[in-house]
């Protein structure tokens, strides 16, 4: 198989599946726009498991599903690769860092009965360095969007529905966050409307071994356990837990952030708000998917709070994903061979095109405005990642190090 550097190697699919998605668990900061930018370098770019259109396929669809899109598009990548079980070792790789790191950021919270997030962020060193991290995480969406938008955005009609998502994705991103998802499928139908002449589907779609039976059943039990679970279970119990977090994972458009609001209504008083945004706060400083939150949420729950609560919230918030997956591509394939699907896969792809440049703008780019440092460190990274061709990682690391120096030499003079 291909790897980086096109050297030939015998690892076995679902082995290299876990360690590609373990290092980008470990270096993948900026929340769910900047991991696909991180996606698209390193299956896109570097291990060349599929091109530019599929890669926009994928996040099309998992755009207009429920739950944490990076971490869909994730599963349903290490799918391509390795079956079922690639699919849960991507998300068990992108995931394990982070949920670990806010795992045990609420039992160290918990047990000293304290929330203070202020004190993460005390260190001159530390703040610089999450300065860093977010400049780095611009580049990568930079690089992601021109490169993207080169090979999809090539007729008037997907320049000209880029363009729209753009505009549309800035005022969603704004005023309706939560319904970002309806500028992709707004996409999808222009395409259609327009018959756009697209060059061709891309090589087979995003398999799972799975037949039409069993994607019923993912979908019946996803509707069993969304309605019939938090009937059934007993207050204050593990079951009971894991409905909150089902439910919170089934119903969130929007990514990371927009589950925050949700979450805490259907927490309420078992989080203190105190720990609830301390635990957020440091959900920032991690890599990895936002929802991992959820971890730490069940750590510090006043009813049934500790490790295995932590371990029953993560399952909870990312159980609706593998879910509804399952469900929804067996049909995906069968909507893809109609006539126009070529026409609406092309408006699907300028339309993301179109929302990752909306997102580099608001809020990545207003959040630098203000930031000449993190301004040259985000050019910076993307000249590395297009020019010197670095790891996506390696230019994380020295983004985070440059804006840790020139805190620590700022506080000196």
């Amino acid at each position: 198989m291909l790897v980086a550097g096109a050297d030939v190697t015998t690892v076995a699919p679902w082995l290299e599946v876990l360690t590609r998605f373990l290092r980008l668990g470990c270096t993948s900061f900026g929340g769910p726009v900047a991991h696909l930018g991180y996606f698209r370098r390193e299956f896109v770019e570097r291990a060349r498991w599929v091109d530019d259109a599929a890669f926009a396929e994928i996040v099309a669809l998992c755009s207009v599903l429920p739950g944490p899109t990076s971490s869909q598009v994730g599963i349903v990548v290490g799918a391509r690769r390795a079956g079922l079980l690639g699919a849960f070792l991507a998300w068990f790789g992108f995931t394990a860092p982070s949920a670990l790191l806010m795992i045990a950021f609420g039992l160290g919270l918990r047990a000293a009965s304290e929330a203070s997030p202020g004190r993460l962020a005390a260190g001159s060193e530390f703040a610089g360095a999450l300065g860093g991290l977010g400049a780095a995480a611009a580049g990568v969406v930079l690089v992601a969007a021109i490169q993207l938008a080169r090979n999809l955005l090539v007729t008037r009609a997907t320049l000209a529905i880029g363009a729209a998502a753009f505009l549309l994705a800035l005022l969603a991103g704004r005023y309706a966050p939560a319904y970002q998802w309806a500028v992709v499928a707004a996409g999808g139908l222009a395409g259609i409307a327009w018959r756009i002449a697209g060059s061709g589907l891309p090589a087979g779609a995003p398999p799972l071994t799975l037949s039409r039976r069993g994607a019923a059943i993912a979908g019946s039990a996803f509707v069993v356990l969304l309605v019939g679970l938090p009937i059934v279970a007993p207050p204050g119990s593990y079951v009971a837990l894991f409905a909150t977090f089902f439910r919170a994972g089934s119903l969130v458009f929007g990514g990371g952030h927009v589950v925050l609001p949700l979450l805490q209504g259907l927490i309420g008083s078992r989080v203190s708000a105190a720990t609830f945004f301390a635990g957020y706060g440091a959900a920032q400083a991690v890599p990895g998917p936002l929802f991992t939150f959820a971890a730490f949420v069940g750590a510090v729950d006043r009813q049934t709070g500790g490790p295995v609560a932590a371990l029953i919230a993560l399952a909870g918030i990312f159980a609706p994903s593998f879910l509804l997956l399952a469900a929804v591509l067996p049909l995906w394939s069968a909507l893809r061979t109609l006539p126009r699907a070529t026409s609406a896969l092309a408006g699907l792809n300028a339309a993301v095109v179109g929302l990752l440049a909306a997102v580099l703008v608001d809020p990545i780019a207003t959040t630098l405005a203000h930031r000449p440092l993190g301004i040259v460190l985000a050019f910076a990274a993307a000249a590395l990642l297009q020019f010197a061709r670095l790891p996506a990682w390696t230019v994380v690391i020295l983004c985070a190090a440059c804006g840790a120096a020139a805190r620590t030499f700022a506080h000196a003079g």
